[in-house]
């Protein structure tokens, strides 16, 4: 009896002329039908389609699928060139760090909280920015310090929690952005990274924060009990600029559930008390990496920008500022501006407690570049600079309302 895939009285085709789609219909030749040829995979005629039909179809089913997430994620609240921040960003900026440039380094606070371009408007100086979100802004400092090139004004952002965490904790989430500096630079990630910042000129759905599989996990908001959920995560909270800009995204400064699921996730900054050895440790490292820039001629000012009552209780009983903050200016040759110290800085607007509005971090930025000029000679008021902000300018301003001059 006639095989279906194989017909007994199918003349077979000579060995060696046997091509794809050349067979009689329903014909199907494995490999013990051609013996001499290494061919394992079975040749077979290709069936008739309407392929034209089939690959419009197909078509038309992405485009609804990736018009459908983009309307979405626009509705949402995201945007277009929101790339987020990753390794290769952050090693393109410290690749174009000059000897004498203005550089910034530290953990989210003075990465979210410093408006680059106010800066520069009233110094006439464009800072570059290199803190790095969750990461330890000491491990950033004795980066800087081990360029024996490096001899500018650097300012170094701190959350006292993290500064002074024990060195052995590591850097956080910036260590394989420091560690893989080199690795980034190659040309595989510097093409992915401009791949990257074209698509996402395109596309608002694109933000990693926002991944289909982020959110699939984001319906569990502790439903399963003793287990940890990714409610209990920082999600997103804040948007990207070109430079390494980065503000607080502006559904975070709206009451609701994104701005509750934000202050949920910084655990109210609870933990144990810093221990003496650590704080002692920290500030010893931080002299050292200090004496080694100002020995080239640079100079190191250190920055506490501010953090809201429900954060700071917990923070003054972990790291006391008289026991850290106060010991560590008292002990290494650098001036500092702490935020509780600037008039213009109080009472400003911390929507998740950790981080400052946008219209606020631009005056939070007034008010520590107006008192930075005081004590350095490295960096001067413009002629021309606009005149001085206040808390009135920002309280309550949804993020892109126009800033009120005072």
């Amino acid at each position: 009896m006639p095989s279906s895939t194989s017909p007994s009285d199918a003349p077979l085709p000579p060995v060696g002329t046997i091509r794809e789609g050349a067979l009689p219909r329903g014909l199907r030749l494995t490999a013990s039908d051609r013996p001499g040829q290494a061919q394992p995979v079975p040749v077979r005629d290709v069936p008739a389609r309407p392929w034209k039909g089939i690959a419009l179809v197909a078509l038309l089913v992405m485009l609804i699928g990736v018009g459908g997430w983009e309307a979405w994620a626009r509705g949402f609240g995201l945007r277009t060139a929101d790339i987020g921040d990753s390794p290769q960003k952050w090693a393109e900026t410290r690749a174009s760090i000059a000897p004498d440039d203005l550089v910034i380094v530290g953990d989210s606070r003075i990465l979210f909280d410093t408006d680059l371009a106010h800066f520069q408007r009233l110094t006439g100086v464009a800072p570059k920015q290199l803190a790095i979100h969750g990461t330890n802004g000491r491990n950033l400092l004795e980066n800087i310090a081990a360029d024996p090139a490096y001899k500018g004004l650097l300012l170094v952002g701190m959350a006292d929690t993290s500064y002074f965490r024990p060195v052995k904790a590591g850097a956080g989430v910036g260590a394989p952005w420091i560690d893989g500096y080199a690795r980034n630079r190659e040309p595989s990630q510097i093409s992915g990274l401009y791949l990257d910042r074209w698509l996402q000129q395109l596309f608002a759905f694109l933000d990693e924060d926002m991944r289909l599989s982020r959110l699939l996990s984001r319906n569990d908001h502790g439903w399963r009990k003793g287990s940890d959920s990714p409610y209990d995560d920082v999600w997103k909270v804040d948007e990207s600029f070109p430079g390494r800009q980065r503000f607080m995204w502006g559904e975070i400064e709206k009451p609701g559930y994104l701005q509750d699921q934000a202050r949920h996730a910084w655990g109210g900054f609870k933990g144990p008390p810093g221990r003496p050895a650590d704080i002692a440790e920290t500030i010893a490292r931080s002299r050292d990496a200090v004496n080694r820039i100002r020995a080239r001629g640079g100079d190191v000012i250190f920055i506490r920008p501010p953090s809201a009552p429900q954060l700071r209780v917990n923070e003054e009983q972990r790291m006391p500022k008289a026991k850290v903050w106060d010991r560590l200016l008292a002990q290494v040759p650098a001036r500092g501006i702490h935020a509780d110290d600037l008039p213009a800085a109080q009472g400003l607007d911390i929507p998740e407690w950790s981080h400052l509005s946008r219209t606020c971090a631009t005056v939070f930025t007034d008010a520590y570049v107006r008192r930075l000029v005081q004590l350095t000679d490295r960096v001067a008021l413009r002629p021309d600079a606009p005149p001085p902000l206040a808390t009135a300018n920002c309280k309550g301003q949804l993020a892109g309302a126009p800033l009120r001059r005072s």
